[in-house]
């Protein structure tokens, strides 16, 4: 490879991990004059890449969005990071699977040898769980909506499928102000402010029709629970959003080791009491739920609390009795 086109391959490099270059710092960093780096700037602006120069005492160069996308430098650990990306976006849920395959098959076509086996090595295959009426893919330019609305704090205006046929007139708009758009369990949801029931809301996304325009802009408000994820978590556990607490919680005594029941609980809290008996401290979104969790485990159950625990273990105890 020619000297030049060597060195600006290193240029383009360098202007792409971070915003601002202080032009005798590109200097440096190349080992050349700074003479030679406004003449490689120049060069990489003809070939369409948008570099402009800024003033200061530490005056130099940063790469800005253009118009239109000009070929791009990655690193192998970004290479591999994008490949992979790429592959697993086909489980994203956000029909954008043609899309991802043709980038990825793109990045591959020009990975050396070496990237493009760790990125062969990895096969995913995505495993859909069996449902009667499984959810429609959510439209991708949906989603870049009510991301630009997050983003700007623009208030929207949208049609919401109730997912029930209720036989009676179509629904009136909702009215709502968007704050975070989260993916839980595979879908997508928005977490917004309903206007029109003064309450937070969580919509899922593939029943979401967006109208134009957008409304006026709006003050963002603070989230019960303090993050999106704390209160995301609350919500679709059957809490109120103050908090990420299930709404039903239990606590018991299992004749099994501790080790053994914390591999098949994934958000309860096991202490061991001895070599085969633990405490196990459960939440669930009802208290049929709660114990019908607790009856996985092939072990002998001692209920410490609360009286709705005890309750519904003998009202299920009768119930498997008569079946």
């Amino acid at each position: 490879m020619p000297k030049t086109s060597a060195r600006l391959l290193a240029l383009l490099s360098l202007l792409q991990t971070r915003r601002d270059w202080p032009g005798a710092l590109l200097a440096e960093r190349l080992d050349v004059s700074p003479r030679t780096v406004r003449r490689d700037v120049d060069r990489l602006r003809e070939l369409g890449y948008p570099i402009t120069a800024f003033k200061g005492p530490d005056g130099g160069y940063r790469l800005d969005a253009g118009s239109e996308l000009p070929p791009l430098l990655f690193d192998d650990e970004q290479a591999v990071a994008l490949a992979i990306a790429l592959r697993l976006a086909t489980t994203s849920g956000a029909a954008i699977e043609q899309g991802a395959a043709r980038a990825l098959h793109t990045v591959c076509q020009v990975m050396p040898a070496r990237l493009r086996h760790r990125v062969d090595t990895l096969q995913v295959t995505a495993v859909e769980r069996p449902e009667l009426r499984p959810d429609p893919p959510v439209d991708s330019g949906v989603l870049m909506a009510l991301s630009a609305a997050v983003h700007v704090h623009e208030e929207l205006r949208f049609d919401y499928a109730s997912g029930a046929d209720d036989g009676g007139a179509p629904a009136p708009p909702r009215r709502a102000q968007p704050h975070h758009l989260v993916t839980w369990g595979g879908r997508w949801y928005l977490v917004a402010w309903d206007l029109d029931r003064e309450d937070w809301r969580t919509f899922r996304v593939d029943r979401i029709t967006p109208r134009t325009p957008t409304g006026p802009r709006f003050t963002p408000r603070e989230l019960p629970g303090g993050t999106v994820a704390a209160f995301v978590t609350a919500r679709f556990r059957g809490s109120d959003g103050s908090s990420a607490d299930w709404s039903c919680r239990g606590e018991v005594i299992l004749d099994l080791p501790a080790a053994v029941v914390s591999r098949y609980t994934r958000e309860g809290v096991v202490e061991e009491l001895g070599p085969d008996r633990c405490r196990l401290v459960l939440g669930s979104w009802s208290w049929i739920g709660l114990a019908s969790a607790i009856c996985r485990f092939d072990a002998d159950i001692e209920v410490v609390g609360p009286a709705e625990l005890k309750d519904t273990f003998a009202r299920l105890a009768r119930r498997f009795a008569k079946a």
